[in-house]
């Protein structure tokens, strides 16, 4: 059930599982543990999860911030912030969190219906606590879907 691709020292690394990739409308597979961790490369993010629908053809994304990161860059560019929900929620974090993943996908030679082309951010950590991650700290795709249905919609909706 894993999925690996072969190393230029002729090693092979483990990079998926297959259960937990999606295939795009367009026929395309998507594996996005790929895309997360590519995108977790950024010292501004702290958590991501990418999501792809069979009726789409693109993959978006929830991001949870690194608040200490974020507030820190919202410092140097003047951006007041009463608390970093409201960070969260400035048209001007989201462009710069998404300029980063942008530049990050494109270094990593991510395909292009690889790249996440919307995001949501969201300020608090998927936790057990919460749902959201396994007792081993893996993302709970299913839980994680339902949880942000109205926002996935919403970024699809604002796309087509």
């Amino acid at each position: 059930g894993d999925i690996g691709e072969w190393q230029q020292s002729g090693t092979l690394r483990i990079i998926d599982r297959k259960k937990q990739i999606f295939k795009l409308s367009q026929g395309e597979y998507v594996a996005p543990d790929r895309v997360e961790e590519i995108a977790c490369a950024s010292d501004y993010v702290s958590q991501v999860f990418v999501h792809g629908d069979s009726l789409k053809s693109c993959v978006i994304a929830v991001v949870v911030p690194d608040q200490r990161a974020i507030q820190a860059w919202a410092t140097r560019h003047k951006i007041p912030s009463e608390s970093f929900t409201a960070l969260c929620n400035m048209r001007e974090v989201k462009h710069f969190i998404m300029e980063e993943i942008s530049a990050l996908s494109k270094e990593a030679a991510l395909a292009y219906y690889e790249e996440v082309k919307d995001i949501y951010l969201h300020p608090a950590t998927f936790t057990t606590q919460s749902g959201l991650l396994s007792s081993s700290g893996k993302l709970m795709r299913c839980k994680l879907v339902k949880y942000f249905k109205p926002q996935l919609e919403d970024m699809y909706n604002r796309l087509d």
